[in-house]
């Protein structure tokens, strides 16, 4: 059994019915919802008080999930993103199959393939991509720790995880850059 197990099941109950959570990812704490649920992006932009024009995040458990989330994407991408070591996020041209309120006003959508272990079994799990999103109210600066959450944040899902809480050590945000469809990344964030 793995040492998340009951944090998975919970989850998974969660976002089957549309509901937040509050999880560890590869890089800082995030809110979670299911990618593909409208009403549900809804309420993470109601909860972190977030224009709906600024897209969000979603996460993938193999590189391969790409091609079901992107229409026709540049296959350099996948050598591009192994040469990585640090996460990060690719904004990618033709969003489809996922939230419309996710999608960018000129059809993009942000995209991590994620190497953590919890978030790698909870989306194989769940079966679809979910959104990450920092665990923080928009214009504030996003909380490194756990404990560093805003207890309105922690009281607006309707779940959080337990897995990792206790972790002491600072983290950041992801990379970001966007591919363009003629396979030349801009750098927006390091």
């Amino acid at each position: 059994m793995i040492p998340f197990s009951n944090d998975i099941d919970e989850c998974l109950r969660v976002l089957n019915s549309g509901g937040l959570i509050l999880y560890p990812t590869d890089t800082i704490w995030g809110i979670g919802c299911d990618a593909t649920n409208d009403e549900a992006v809804a309420k993470i932009y109601a909860l972190k008080q977030r224009v709906a024009s600024k897209s969000m995040i979603i996460l993938l458990a193999q590189e391969r999930d790409i091609l079901t989330y992107v229409a026709q994407p540049n296959l350099q991408i996948f050598d591009y993103i192994k040469g990585i070591s640090k996460p990060v996020t690719v904004i990618y041209e033709g969003a489809t199959a996922v939230a419309e309120n996710l999608v960018g006003e000129d059809g993009t959508i942000a995209i991590r393939v994620i190497k953590d272990e919890f978030c790698k079994h909870l989306i194989k799990r769940f079966r679809k991509p979910i959104v990450s999103t920092s665990a923080n109210f928009s214009s504030y600066p996003p909380p490194l720790l756990f404990n560093d959450i805003d207890a309105a944040i922690k009281s607006g899902v309707d779940y959080i995880v337990q897995h990792r809480q206790n972790d002491l050590y600072d983290a950041a945000p992801s990379a970001i850059i966007k591919w363009n469809n003629n396979g030349i990344p801009t750098i927006i964030r390091n």
